[in-house]
């Protein structure tokens, strides 16, 4: 089977690559600065630089699970305009040109590896917060990637509630790594202060309910409202015993997952 590489941008950005092709998940490259939300007010503050596209050479493809500015920055809309593909919500699609594609749950797209096998890549649904919550927050989608001979990876975007996480296990019950957003992150004036991705807890339990081998966290660096990190989620499995499921890097880091 393929092995896979990770490396962590920062924040939600993930650079996959598998049979030498290249994927990177909601690409957010903007250096620090306080971005105004029309509900939370000016408290979107990202705190940290990450590499810049020209450091990560060519990609083939992007993933762009919603338009927030958390997940979608200013530098990460330019960077979709130049990337042969990209595969985002149909409403996020419409402020494109021609190579970002729209897509809706459980509608497919294929793309060809490098050396001739086709990789389907399925939409899947994500819910950015709990009932009544994440309508208003907007759409926002996950994805699944499958490939004769390469493990299959699901990439959550920002979703956080479990129950769609059962619904995408009982669809793809064969799910080897999950690239999870976590973070918890949250607004005390959206919801109260409740979790719109997932925490902690729930990516452990999703990592049981997909019975995966192998959770990369990401989405939980770089930004003040992420409440969770990389050292917390990292004790939380191995208090649960489940510390080699787990490869939670820190922005800039790689790892290469082979199963």
């Amino acid at each position: 089977m393929d092995d896979v590489k990770v490396t962590l941008i920062g924040g939600p950005t993930l650079l996959l690559e598998i049979a030498g092709y290249r994927m990177i998940t909601d690409p957010t490259f903007d250096s620090p600065q306080v971005y105004h939300h029309p509900i939370a007010g000016p408290v979107i503050k990202k705190l940290a630089p990450s590499a810049t596209p020209e450091e990560l050479g060519h990609v083939d493809l992007a993933l762009a699970s919603h338009e927030h500015i958390d997940n979608l920055d200013v530098a990460g809309r330019g960077f979709l305009t130049m990337v042969p593909l990209a595969l985002t919500t149909t409403e996020a699609a419409k402020n494109f040109g021609p190579n970002v594609r729209g897509t809706s749950d459980y509608e497919t797209h294929t793309v060809t590896l490098p050396d001739g096998r086709q990789m389907k890549i399925t939409a899947v649904p994500a819910h950015h917060g709990p009932e009544g919550v994440w309508d208003a927050l907007g759409p926002v989608i996950g994805f699944v990637l499958e490939a004769e001979g390469m493990p299959t990876v699901y990439i959550s975007g920002d979703n956080s509630e479990l129950d769609i996480v059962r619904e995408i296990a009982d669809r793809f019950p064969a799910i080897d790594i999950a690239v999870l957003f976590v973070g918890g992150a949250k607004f005390d004036v959206i919801a109260d202060g409740a979790y719109i991705t997932l925490s902690n807890d729930r990516a452990l339990e999703a990592a049981k309910i997909m019975g995966v081998k192998k959770v990369v966290p990401v989405h939980e660096d770089s930004w003040e409202h992420f409440s969770q990190n990389a050292d917390q989620i990292s004790k939380l499995f191995a208090d649960a015993g489940l510390s080699e499921l787990l490869i939670a890097l820190k922005p800039g880091e790689s790892a290469d997952i082979r199963l």
